[in-house]
């Protein structure tokens, strides 16, 4: 689940604000939870809304579906990815544009331990893996117009664009795997970082 930044002039929270928030870090500190001591297929929704103290159809206002619970909602990442890169300055090209981008995506955990319950789970679960595959998918090609007007290598065009795309999202994939391997330990973009320098060197 995403978290909105608040950017100069945006309203405070209201108490109605806070208490919705408070609310769905319940719902999911304790899907996460039941996710990691018994796994996430034999989780029910109804076991979730029961220990968190809602309802199923409250549950469901804050978390359209049982991935999203992990993953965070589609729409809402892909939102949050392609704002991040229209908000770079002109100037910064397609790799410095999807590096911030990534960290920007990274900023929504409310802590390393929190990311890396979320990645094992991904990573080690076949219906969560698929559908984080097909989020990154989706993401790439809202991407790919945003990312053909900044520098990029001479000559690049929407071809050589897509698959610097492409390299990033496995570099960065390439980087929690490695991540959740070591069980947590260092820092996810450094390891993207030395991925990267390795595919472009």
């Amino acid at each position: 689940m995403t978290q909105g930044t608040k950017g100069k002039g945006a309203a405070a929270p209201t108490l109605w604000d806070r208490t919705r928030q408070l609310a769905a870090q319940e719902i999911l500190r304790t899907a996460l939870r039941l996710f990691s001591q018994q796994g996430y297929e034999a989780t029910t929704i109804a076991q979730i809304a029961r220990e968190a103290g809602v309802s199923q159809r409250t549950l469901f206002r804050y978390f359209g579906t049982k991935e999203d619970l992990v993953g965070g909602s589609q729409d809402e990442f892909v939102a949050l990815m392609t704002e991040t890169v229209r908000e770079q300055p002109e100037e910064a090209d397609v790799w410095e544009a999807l590096r911030t981008a990534f960290k920007a995506a990274l900023s929504v955990h409310t802590s390393p331990e929190d990311a890396w319950e979320r990645f094992r789970l991904v990573h080690h679960t076949d219906s969560l893996r698929a559908a984080h595959l097909g989020k990154r998918v989706r993401c790439q090609e809202e991407l790919l117009p945003l990312l053909e007007a900044r520098p990029g290598p001479s000559g690049a065009g929407r071809a050589q664009v897509r698959a610097i795309i492409a390299t990033s999202f496995a570099c960065f994939d390439a980087a929690a795997a490695t991540w959740v391997e070591s069980n947590g330990q260092g820092d996810i973009l450094d390891l993207y970082d030395q991925g990267l320098a390795a595919v472009r060197g």
